[in-house]
């Protein structure tokens, strides 16, 4: 016990004379209720400590309790279908202990120690360890098979090993002397600091997309499994709608989603939502493959800004075992307000709008943590890192959005005005880009098509053909451009409802295979190549439109299965004759 007591308190921020037993980034319990706190500042006079909950009722003179380890996570079976705190407290546990609302100091474990687990021994005595290496398995849920692993950086001989059957998270399971010649133990569960990346043995390009169905991310602006991306967006454009589609639809093993400091019931409708949806790949519930990290933004302030950190950690640890991981951070601006919030309770010079000036180094730690990784025992897996963010009255000029822009390579900007005519996902097409395109070109090619990326190329030719041809028709009207412009503008028409709009209510529509967003690009243009050629034989465009041929490609996603490919030849058909009779 520290003889350390408190002299100053400012919010979640507690100040201690001396440094005495301290140590940086150490975790500590502060006050009679043992809050739990974090070592964040010291000096020769004083200590400053973050404390991760409500602060209300400690005073002056109450004890600071050390512990000599960093703040931890818990990662062992349980995680899954599990939601935690920004600290990794279990709040169904807290809600069976102390009801609604979280004690000061509640001290429950991360995962149930009194759960068992049917565990697989990996190893037997004699065999040596290293970190990394899987020595034991057990079934976390009926999707996800737990991999327990030596903690990185040790290894020794195996003593002894218990035979397989059912242990608890706190069982020893294997015994082994370590190259100091000391006897350690392995659990189930370990435990790792949250603010220090998990170890790999190499980190490698970005070569294979995440696919998501969505067909204007998919299609337009890709993201790489390992891959960074940011969903920048004002009130009410559908940052957090569209990650919940990319968590349901995303061909990731695991989501970790965190809510970080966003309202109580959007965190409640994942809950439901997740609940209810079944996994298309094995038809159970997403919540078997799914950790939610509930921080909503009337928790503890601080404890928002630990959130970010925890669950990166758990997807680091995921993704050591060979498995696929996606995050989901929602909302970025509001872990960076908790920022902006500690740094002016400990008086330090502020940056733009009050931000401190660490702000982008802090962006940049949690972004690098993201990558497509050969672990340390062999396996292959990635951590891709999808962040909202909410820029106030939807200024991208902001510090949050600008410093997130620098160190993301895909950038998915929502449009009000998108979606305040209902047009989902608003990812606004002029705005938006992804740095990952050239890095994909050889998986699509050998994947999708050949001409995956060219059809690509031309839907973008189009729309950013109608974009110049806009601030024309705005300034003069549609009536005087040419009908080889009017047609770029109805087939522009037609990529945005009928391509880039999507419904995320329509069986069809909500999850798009690759294969049909290839043959629905190749559909498209397939029209404009034949339309534009009888414009240029002077055949006039409005008897092209009055073919309805248009209003039948925009409902093409509706009409056309996803398992129904070949109806698309019928399509060609349809067109070809159609344009025929046209042209005489």
């Amino acid at each position: 016990m520290s003889e350390n007591v408190i002299y100053s308190i400012n919010g979640p921020v507690v100040m201690v004379r001396g440094t005495k037993d301290f140590s940086m980034q150490e975790m500590v319990y502060v006050g009679e209720d043992r809050l739990i706190g974090e070592v964040i500042s010291m000096n020769e006079e004083k200590t400053t400590i973050q404390v991760y909950e409500n602060t209300t009722g400690l005073s002056p003179r109450e004890p600071v309790y050390t512990t000599g380890a960093p703040i931890c996570a818990t990662l062992g079976p349980g995680m899954l279908a599990g939601i935690f705190d920004g600290i990794e407290r279990p709040l169904k546990a807290i809600e069976e202990q102390s009801g609604a609302f979280i004690a000061a100091g509640a001290d429950v474990p991360s995962l149930d120690p009194a759960h068992k687990w049917e565990v697989t021994l990996q190893v037997k005595p004699g065999d040596t360890l290293e970190g990394g290496m899987v020595f034991a398995t057990c079934p976390e849920t009926e999707l996800i098979l737990h991999k327990s692993m030596v903690p990185p950086g040790e290894g020794g001989t195996v003593l002894s090993v218990v035979p397989n059957g059912s242990y608890t998270v706190e069982d020893v399971l294997v015994t082994y002397e370590d190259r100091k010649g000391e006897k350690k133990e392995l659990k189930l569960a370990q435990r790792w600091p949250i603010r220090t990346a998990r170890p790999v043995l190499e980190r490698l390009a970005s070569s294979v997309p995440l696919i998501t169905g969505q067909r204007i991310v998919d299609t337009m602006f890709p993201i790489a499994k390992g891959g960074t991306a940011a969903i920048p967006g004002g009130f009410g454009t559908g940052k957090t709608m569209t990650q919940h589609q990319l968590a349901k639809w995303c061909d990731a093993d695991i989501i970790v989603y965190i809510g970080c400091g966003e309202r109580g019931n959007e965190m409640t409708q994942v809950l439901e939502e997740f609940g209810e949806l079944i996994d298309p790949k094995s038809g159970q519930p997403l919540t078997a493959r799914t950790v939610l990290i509930a921080n909503t933004s009337n928790m503890p302030v601080a404890a928002r800004e630990a959130s970010i950190y925890t669950g990166v950690t758990i997807a680091e640890y995921y993704r050591d075992m060979g498995y696929h991981v996606a995050i989901m951070a929602d909302s970025t601006s509001r872990w960076a307000e908790a920022l902006r919030e500690i740094s002016g309770r400990l008086e330090e010079m502020p940056a733009e709008e009050g931000f401190p000036a660490y702000l982008p180094s802090r962006i940049s730690q949690f972004y690098e943590r993201a990558g497509y990784m050969q672990n340390q025992n062999g396996t292959y897996g990635s951590v891709s890192i999808i962040g909202a963010v909410s820029p106030q009255g939807a200024d991208f000029s902001e510090p949050v959005t600008q410093n997130t822009k620098r160190f993301v390579r895909c950038f998915w900007a929502l449009d009000k005005t998108l979606a305040y005519s209902r047009h989902y996902p608003s990812i606004n097409w002029n705005t938006s880009y992804s740095e990952y395109v050239e890095d994909l070109e050889k998986w699509y090619k050998d994947n999708v098509g050949p001409k995956f990326l060219k059809y690509r190329q031309e839907i973008t030719n189009i729309l950013t053909e109608e974009n110049h041809l806009m601030e024309i028709v705005k300034l003069i009207g549609e009536d005087v451009l040419p009908d080889d412009q009017r047609l770029t503008l109805e087939l522009a028409r037609v990529v945005r409802v009928g391509f880039l709009q999507q419904n995320a209510f329509h069986a069809d529509d909500t999850y798009v295979p690759l294969k049909k967003q290839m043959l629905m690009m190749r559909c498209i243009l397939h029209l404009y190549h034949k339309a534009g050629a009888l414009v240029q034989m002077n055949v006039p465009l409005s008897s092209i439109l009055e073919s309805g041929l248009c209003d039948k490609l925009i409902k093409m996603k509706y009409d056309i299965p996803n398992d129904r490919y070949d109806l698309f030849d019928q399509y060609y058909k349809e067109i070809d004759d159609a344009l025929a009779r046209i042209g005489g």
